[in-house]
């Protein structure tokens, strides 16, 4: 059957890998990649024979892989760290090829291939970070908000380092060819801005009133593969095309409905791109090699990681977001890939350099989520050990901090139970880290703590000793656990209320010692069927009934599989 028996295959193996790498809570990709060393043509068993045919179809995969990345892209979302992700990112990677050049340097490599490894290494996964920030309960956190920032910087690098790394190797006959290449990409920018933004939202616009999906599916993957191929005609990466008709097409009002349709089909390519990747991996090479594998992953994770946390620092993000951010994008991402393989097209990158990179890169994505969880623990591990300078305390007035109320976290729910507090005319006050949400809070006049509530002297600043009450609403497990055992040391009559992420952690801060725990789903959920038994015209006594029995079967009997479902 040829290309379609290799495609089965593939297909057939990826989702093994995938199911592998979800039970593990691992990336899908790292299961694709696995699934592709499988079937590929270094190992035995089932064997795709079309490789090369493959590595083709992968192109596709690359082209609609950065077509929705430009749908997906904002300059928008970059305004709230706009400081350190447009101008800290560009330096991180300079550093980091800096960095990269001189390690592959040391190991031999010629100063061309040496170019080519700094700028792999550079680029971290947008992927790995965004679902361990998620499952973490990260994401609306000041290092996640830097973290996602920076990664949407860097996958704007990516496109000029698509356009300028494949020149490097004629720089010895002169820059022309380097300046001509960055003169044909800034000249089709310049037309797509100028014709795209008027011509593409008006093609879809037409099409879009004719209400045939089909048609809307077909007019954007005809748009994505079309620009792309119009930039390979004129020398320029077929990925920028597509890259670039993304970002145009992403600022018309269709655009949520293309990215829609169009991920479907990116991640079905999207696996045969990432198993191609795994196919030219020979596992026997890493095997003999293992201790330069070894010596490789601890080089850069540890050199990108200082490079990314210092630079942290220096923009002036304090306490744990350094730290969390050195050990969130340390990892080497997938858009390294894509520049691996077109390195190793050009030449640039020999097989035994990618067999190194690509392992060096699997393994720090596999470890990204173990660094992250260690992230809070070793951060008040330091601040024990090397306090920091007083917490600034804001409209708090140290005399009423008596028989207070604590609220861990100031956004909207520590505000609302703020208001409410403020309301009655209780005494309250605020420990917040985010600046953002410190300044939402004092421009309100409430009184807040500004600091990591993990650390000795912010919670101390808070009054924890005379405190009546602490409200956490810390979405973190790991942080919620710690501060609950933290207030109970400093304060064994403090009674604790606190949010969950789950009902296994409700159990774990219930056993901690915490008086009361709440989960927001599940508090919804009883919510919301209190109210549609109400809506049955059920008497309030008969409608209570069902609803404390499925709470209780609830507390007791949900696994942990099935809280991913809340």
């Amino acid at each position: 059957m040829g290309i379609a028996a290799d495609i089965a295959v593939i297909v057939v193996a990826g989702l093994a890998g995938g199911l592998v790498a979800q039970r593990l809570r691992q990336p899908l990709i790292l299961g694709y990649i696995l699934a592709g060393v499988l079937v590929g043509p270094y190992t035995g068993g089932i064997t795709v024979t079309g490789v090369h045919d493959i590595e083709l179809l992968a192109e596709i995969g690359v082209a609609l892989l950065l077509f929705a990345l430009g749908l997906e892209f904002s300059l928008r979302e970059l305004q709230p760290v706009r400081r350190i992700a447009l101008v800290g990112t560009p330096i991180q990677v300079a550093l980091t090829i800096a960095y990269g050049f001189a390690v592959a340097r040391v190991l031999g490599w010629d100063p061309v291939a040496a170019v080519w490894f700094g700028a792999l290494i550079a680029l971290s996964s947008t992927m790995v970070v965004l679902k361990t920030l998620g499952h973490l309960g990260l994401m609306g956190t000041l290092a996640g908000h830097v973290m996602i920032g920076m990664l949407i910087a860097q996958d704007l690098v990516f496109v000029p380092l698509m356009i300028l790394l494949p020149e490097v190797a004629d720089l010895g006959q002169g820059a022309g060819a380097l300046v001509a290449a960055v003169l044909r990409a800034v000249a089709f920018l310049a037309a797509m801005i100028v014709g795209g933004t008027r011509i593409l939202p008006a093609l879809m616009a037409r099409i879009a009133r004719w209400n045939s999906r089909e048609l809307f599916l077909i007019a954007t993957v005809a748009i994505g593969l079309g620009v792309a191929y119009a930039t390979y005609l004129s020398g320029l990466s077929f990925a920028f095309g597509a890259f670039v008709a993304g970002m145009v097409l992403g600022e018309s009002p269709y655009s949520h409905q293309a990215l829609g349709d169009i991920i479907p089909l990116r991640d079905l390519f999207g696996l045969l791109f990432f198993a191609s990747v795994g196919m030219l991996l020979d596992p026997g090479f890493v095997a003999a090699n293992l201790a330069t594998v070894a010596v490789l992953v601890a080089v850069v994770a540890a050199g990108k990681a200082v490079i990314i946390a210092v630079l942290g620092r220096l923009f002036g993000y304090r306490g744990a977001v350094p730290l969390m951010l050195g050990l969130g994008l340390f990892q080497v991402g997938e858009l390294s890939f894509v520049l691996a393989r077109v390195g190793l097209h050009e030449g640039a990158v020999g097989p035994d350099a990618y067999a190194l990179v690509l392992a060096t890169a699997v393994i720090t994505m596999a470890v990204t989520p173990l660094a992250l969880r260690a992230a809070g623990p070793l951060h008040a591990w330091v601040r024990r050990h090397h306090p920091a300078e007083p917490p600034a305390v804001i409209n708090v007035d140290r005399a009423a901090l008596s028989g207070h109320v604590i609220i861990a976290g100031g956004g909207r729910v520590g505000q609302q139970i703020a208001r409410a507090l403020q309301s009655v005319g209780a005494p309250f006050v605020i420990v917040e880290l985010d600046h953002r949400r410190l300044e939402a809070c004092t421009a309100i006049g409430l009184p807040t703590v500004y600091g990591d509530v993990q650390a000795e002297p912010v919670i101390e600043a808070a009054g924890i000793q005379r405190a009546r009450l602490l409200v956490s609403t810390v979405p973190v497990p790991q942080v919620a656990a710690r501060l609950v055992v933290d207030a109970r040391r400093h304060n064994p009559g403090l009674r604790v209320i606190a949010r969950a992420t789950s009902i296994a952690e409700m159990h774990d801060l219930e056993d901690l010692g915490a008086d009361h725990v709440v989960q927001p789903e599940l508090e919804g959920g009883v919510a919301m069927a209190r109210e549609a038994l109400a809506a049955l015209d059920r008497p309030a006594e008969q409608a209570e009934r069902p609803v404390d029995a499925v709470l209780d079967a609830v507390r007791d009997a949900l696994s942990d599989e099935e809280e991913s479902d809340w």
